[in-house]
């Protein structure tokens, strides 16, 4: 399955991204052709150049407003959610290059719109609303359904450190918007005294990443770097990895035994205690024994590092003396967590991938439980509204 592999390690902003991508492989001239769709061509300059940071050469990208489009409007336009989806709608993209760039932009609206308490569909986008950020942001689309591929992953994603000077004044790094955006999303901190994640950089990432993973398998086919403006004690640079990834198979060990003289108070009682410890499942089976005794097999799948501490439980916690101990491999999809607005609160998700593409989702039922009590209404409901929310999250 063609991948594209986001290596964060000095965080992402929107031009170090297209300066990745450029350097992977997307045609410049494709990207200049679509952007010219925007009908902005007067108020901006496209500049690529190659270059180098810490002597490792890439591509850097330079948006520059034009000394025309200077004398009538101030570099950081405020411009509402409704104004870019009209300018974007106007163009004649591609659909699918319209909606993935309108939902970069809905991420910044629903971030802006919690810090500062207003209607996400009017709220003013300062700095990711300027021309630049337009461009950033509708060129990530015209990149990404470029490459053609059918999954995206990303590693943690540095966030810097100290202060940043924006339209609202001199705020903490990682600005609060860059923070809502990234939530429930693995992030690292203060490896630079520098703001290295924008909000159009985690936007650009929570809205088309599929998953996060610290060691991800492919074959490599293509690497590009995106190379930054500022300059940092590590390498200020984006890099991306174009390739193949192979299927998922996971080496675990599934432990089982026999019981039939224990109580199954105690047995229920190990269960929560090998879940605890991070097994991966715990279940069991009745059987007869040995003398026509009624019992059950305890099974627990278990992986490699866990296996160890499972044992001791086992051993310690139940009658067993002994266990069958079996390698096996387990394929599995892809999946994270969505956390979904809805009238009854937030509701965590759970999503699985096949081949880059949802496949399937499941409400946390204990939130959705908690919520039926809060809010009064049935359960149903407020499944119901979770895939309403769902629906959504797929525009």
């Amino acid at each position: 399955m063609r991948v594209l592999y986001y290596d964060c390690f000095s965080g992402i902003s929107g031009d170090m991204n297209l300066g990745a991508l450029l350097d992977l492989g997307v045609s410049e001239a494709h990207l200049r052709q679509e952007l010219s769709k925007l009908s902005l061509d007067s108020a901006f300059e496209l500049v690529v150049e190659k270059t180098h940071k810490m002597g490792i050469s890439g591509t850097k990208v330079t948006v520059k407003l034009t000394p025309t489009w200077h004398t009538h409007a101030h570099h950081h336009e405020h411009r509402t959610f409704k104004s870019i989806e009209a300018i974007i709608n106007a163009s004649t993209l591609a659909q699918s290059i319209k909606e993935r760039s309108l939902k970069m932009f809905w991420t910044v609206a629903l971030a802006e719109g919690k810090i500062h308490g207003k209607v996400p569909d009017e709220i003013g986008f300062h700095e990711v609303g300027a021309i630049d950020s337009i461009v950033d942001i509708v060129g990530a689309s015209i990149c990404l359904e470029a490459l053609h591929v059918k999954k995206i992953i990303a590693s943690k994603i540095e966030l810097g450190g100290g202060f940043v000077t924006c339209a609202h004044g001199t705020l903490p790094v990682p600005a609060p918007a860059t923070v809502e955006i990234l939530q429930n999303i693995p992030v690292t901190l203060n490896r630079v005294p520098f703001e290295t994640t924008t909000p159009t950089g985690a936007a650009i990432l929570k809205a088309n990443v599929d998953v996060y993973e610290a060691k991800p398998s492919l074959v490599i086919e293509k690497i590009g770097y995106g190379i930054g403006h500022k300059d940092f004690s590590i390498p200020n640079i984006l890099r991306v990895y174009l390739g193949e990834e192979d299927e998922r198979v996971d080496e675990e060990v599934i432990l089982e035994t026999n019981i039939d003289d224990m109580s199954p108070e105690i047995l229920s009682f190990v269960q929560e205690r090998l879940f605890e410890t991070g097994v991966k499942d715990v279940y069991t089976t009745a059987i007869t024994t040995k003398k026509n005794r009624l019992g059950v097999k305890l099974s627990v799948l278990v992986g490699l590092d866990k296996e160890a501490e499972a044992k001791c439980i086992i051993f310690s916690e139940t009658t067993s003396i002994g266990l069958r101990r079996s390698l096996v491999q387990k394929i599995a999809l892809d999946r994270n967590v969505l956390h979904v607005k809805t009238p009854y609160g937030e509701i965590s998700v759970k999503c699985a991938y096949f081949e880059g593409k949802r496949v399937k989702y499941k409400a946390e039922y204990e939130e959705c439980k908690k919520a039926a009590r809060e809010y009064n209404v049935s359960i149903a409901l407020v499944y119901e509204s979770v895939t309403l929310a769902m629906g959504k999250e797929n525009v």
